[in-house]
């Protein structure tokens, strides 16, 4: 009997060797956990329509003119950009507020790094709050398998990686992983022991964002299946799929 080949599974640790990975037929999953990706599934599990991505501040105005229903966020360099209504934080929007709407979304890192993907199967949002929820449906997926981190304007980044290493932990077994950077990653997952905001409480990012007083955010962001759906990338909007 001949023994069917396991589909691969890899860590891009930055936006920048995004180019060294064949993407082509791919489930890619994009990783900013602080704060991008959390934001957007807590967006869609809470209720929301869909959220459009963006790259520019000007797009994401643009599209909050035409699109009914709509509302403009995001940010650059930790804080809201100028011109937008929201920023990027998971806790601005309960159910309450943002059921049935349309959230257009620019950040610094975790959507410059989806709109720079091209031919992949599937492109999936990944984060702590929605960490079981991703894991299964890779699983599921018998595809192979690219964990894209956004990091902090190209360079790594403890929390994207520290993610990726979680899921490099619980589904590993069934893929083929010829990748130093998944094993890095799961080393440091190990290190975690899972407690992931104590873990990453010295980290740069998260002392960056602590500067701004998002505390709460942060650790928001840390806890794991807060949400747990499985965003993915239609068209120009993201949705959920389970």
């Amino acid at each position: 009997m001949t023994q069917m080949t396991k589909p691969t599974l890899e860590v891009c640790l930055s936006p920048a060797l995004v180019h060294l990975y064949n993407t082509k037929d791919v489930v890619v999953v994009i990783i900013d956990i602080f704060r991008a990706t959390s934001t957007i599934t807590a967006v869609l599990h809470n209720g929301a329509k869909c959220v459009i991505p963006v790259a520019s501040v000007a797009e994401c105005i643009e599209l909050g003119k035409i699109i009914p229903n709509s509302i403009t966020a995001g940010e650059r360099d930790g804080k809201i950009a100028e011109g937008l209504q929201y920023g990027n934080s998971p806790l601005e929007y309960s159910p309450g507020f943002i059921a049935d709407k349309t959230l257009v979304l620019t950040t610094t890192n975790g959507t410059r790094l989806l709109h720079m993907i091209s031919g992949a199967s599937e492109i999936v949002i990944g984060s702590f709050l929605n960490l079981t929820a991703v894991c299964s449906y890779l699983m599921s997926s018998g595809k192979n398998v690219l964990l894209a981190c956004a990091s902090w304007k190209d360079r790594f980044n403890l929390e994207d990686t520290l993610f990726a290493g979680a899921v490099v932990d619980r589904i590993g077994a069934e893929f083929s992983i010829n990748c130093d950077s998944a094993r890095a990653a799961r080393h440091l997952y190990m290190c975690s022991e899972g407690n992931f905001r104590e873990y990453l409480k010295d980290s740069s990012h998260y002392l960056r964002l602590s500067a701004y007083g998002l505390q709460d955010d942060l650790a928001y962001c840390a806890t794991a299946d807060l949400h747990p759906v499985v965003p993915v990338l239609k068209g120009k909007e993201i949705v959920v799929i389970n």
